[in-house]
């Protein structure tokens, strides 16, 4: 008498199982991979402090994130498109040129002469929507860093201005810095003597306080 194992599949049904399994596991391996390896030029598209406004070139933050990315085994180019003084208006103005020569990705930082200038942070709103909606439709993944309004604007300036970046992440579905200027802004050793700009060392600690984020965009860009 021959006693079947209600748990053994004929061999055929077991190979078609296994096929089905190994090819998931070798397209999830393939995703994973080109994801990170498609993104080999970043723009950073921003204002004086991605152009490095006081600095040699050599301290500015892209060849600084540039280094950072490349120490930890990213070969990727940053290419720094800011422009001191730049708004989001002027962003806006000069965003095709900007990403003329292809990018994989843009690191977008606008706002702050928006805010020092008083702008309405509807129009700033609006600027960056235009912006992150262009660059979705040429397909190019955006990592969007938050500004937040200097104290002399009043709380409710700062407020609409402060919400603007969040809102536009979660309506975009972009990867979101929360501030770009985290843990040195108005820190009088990390800024140059204008008090609003990053000296050298205050660029090192935006890399390393940005460098977790970024790595997990290149991963898995949206």
């Amino acid at each position: 008498m021959q006693i079947k194992n209600p748990t053994l599949k004929p061999y055929g049904e077991n190979r078609v199982t296994f096929n089905v399994f190994a090819l998931s596991v070798l397209l999830f391996i393939c995703f994973t991979v080109s994801a990170t390896a498609e993104i080999k030029k970043i723009v950073a598209f921003g204002d004086s402090l991605t152009a490095g406004y006081g600095l040699p070139q050599k301290d500015a933050f892209p060849v600084q994130l540039e280094a950072a990315l490349r120490d930890r085994g990213f070969e990727i180019k940053i290419e720094n498109a800011g422009v001191s003084g730049d708004t989001s208006t002027g962003g806006l103005q000069r965003l095709d040129w900007a990403v003329a020569n292809g990018a994989d990705a843009v690191i977008l930082e606008l706002g702050a002469n928006d805010a020092l200038r008083g702008i309405e942070p509807e129009i700033t709103r609006e600027n960056l929507d235009q912006i992150i909606t262009k660059l979705k439709a040429k397909d190019i993944p955006v990592f969007l860093t938050g500004m937040r309004a200097p104290p002399n604007m009043g709380a409710a300036y700062a407020e609409e201005f402060d919400s603007l970046f969040p809102t536009l992440a979660d309506k975009h579905d972009v990867t979101f810095y929360p501030f770009f200027l985290e843990g040195v802004a108005a820190i009088p050793s990390l800024n140059q003597d204008d008090a609003i700009h990053p000296n050298r060392e205050g660029v090192a600690l935006i890399v390393e306080n940005m460098l977790p984020s970024l790595i997990e965009f290149l991963k898995n860009p949206k």
